[in-house]
């Protein structure tokens, strides 16, 4: 019985270091530590990471089957790239699932989710400014995620979590462009505005226009990118 004990917690203590590490590269992943296609080896993970190569293996089938890596055989693993269709594809259903969001965020948000929203918002202006695009990426991130804490739509937010999105964002944004895109903020406004006022159809129908805007700016930079002359577009 001691022993079973023992091996009880011995895997509790295993499957904690994979779930850590786990977390910890898909963090660096999606915070654009590695860029596209960049290879990802065992070795220098596990120093990394501060595990065994028998658990990078496992953080690595598992971030595979989720679509964050790919792996072929006598390759190794490497991080995930897109093509213009896949990006696309992705950033049109995110569209349709967040204004599925924003309707929900428009039937349900308290007093409290307004209030915080509209600060979000506040901040955000004050961001329209160059050299500011760093936090108001962080802050459109933020926006985002309150409307789904209002929603209060477990299986909608499971599904936009999901999805490889801020991965489409590392590989298609302009990084050389510092100020956010000029009508962002008066478009998480107008989000902000219907969900207020507890009109799911129109919350749905600005979060559409919010998110056309950000593929469209997104495809330009998809067309500029085979044009090094160029300087794109924001994402945001």
């Amino acid at each position: 019985m001691v022993v079973s004990v023992g091996n009880e917690v011995g895997a509790d203590s295993v499957a904690n270091r994979t779930a850590q590490a786990y977390q910890d590269l898909r963090a660096l992943i999606i915070s654009g530590h590695y860029a596209p296609d960049s290879r990802l080896t065992e070795s220098e993970l596990t120093t990394q990471l501060g595990v065994s190569r028998g658990t990078v293996r496992s953080v690595l089938a598992r971030l595979a089957q989720e679509g964050y890596v790919t792996t072929e055989v006598n390759r190794g693993a490497r991080t995930r790239s897109f093509t213009v269709e896949e990006a696309v594809e992705i950033l049109e259903t995110r569209a349709v699932l967040e204004a599925a969001l924003a309707a929900k965020a428009a039937e349900r948000a308290t007093d409290e989710d307004i209030a915080a929203m509209t600060e979000t918002c506040r901040r955000m202006w004050d961001q329209q400014k160059p050299g500011g695009r760093d936090e108001y990426v962080r802050l459109n991130h933020r926006f985002h995620e309150q409307i789904r804490q209002a929603a209060r739509q477990s299986t909608l937010t499971r599904f936009v979590d999901s999805l490889l999105y801020p991965l489409v964002v590392r590989q298609y944004s302009n990084a050389d462009r510092t100020n956010p895109r000029l009508e962002s903020v008066k478009e998480h406004e107008a989000i902000l505005a219907a969900i207020g006022t507890h009109n799911p159809e129109s919350a749905a129908a600005a979060m559409r226009h919010h998110l056309s805007a950000v593929r469209r700016a997104l495809q330009l930079n998809f067309a500029m990118s085979n044009d090094p002359s160029s300087s794109g577009a924001d994402n945001c």
